[in-house]
């Protein structure tokens, strides 16, 4: 799948079947639902799912928090849009 095809999903109820952990974390933040797509990546126990956790936190605000996860997944905080980084994220798992 690339990027476009999974950004076309958005417009669906639910995410397409059989996608990684991952991407169902993006799919839901993508929908702006960040409290699944929390919950979800607070469940992935790795340097890609703190990335992630990392990503909501700077969504939702709270850049002390996105910053300790930025750290656990070896990244810095990026400078440029969320959109931006919601879309690298998506290119790394797709």
């Amino acid at each position: 799948m690339e990027l476009q095809e999974f950004k076309n999903t958005l417009s669906s109820d639910l995410p397409p079947e059989k996608i990684s952990p991952y991407l169902k974390a993006l799919w839901h933040a993508g929908k702006d639902n960040w409290e699944l797509s929390h919950n979800i990546a607070q469940d992935i126990h790795d340097m890609n799912g703190s990335w992630i956790h990392a990503y909501l936190h700077r969504v939702e605000g709270d850049t002390f928090n996105a910053n300790y996860w930025y750290n656990k997944a070896g990244r810095r905080m990026p400078g440029y849009s969320l959109e931006q980084e919601w879309e690298e994220i998506a290119k790394e798992f797709l």
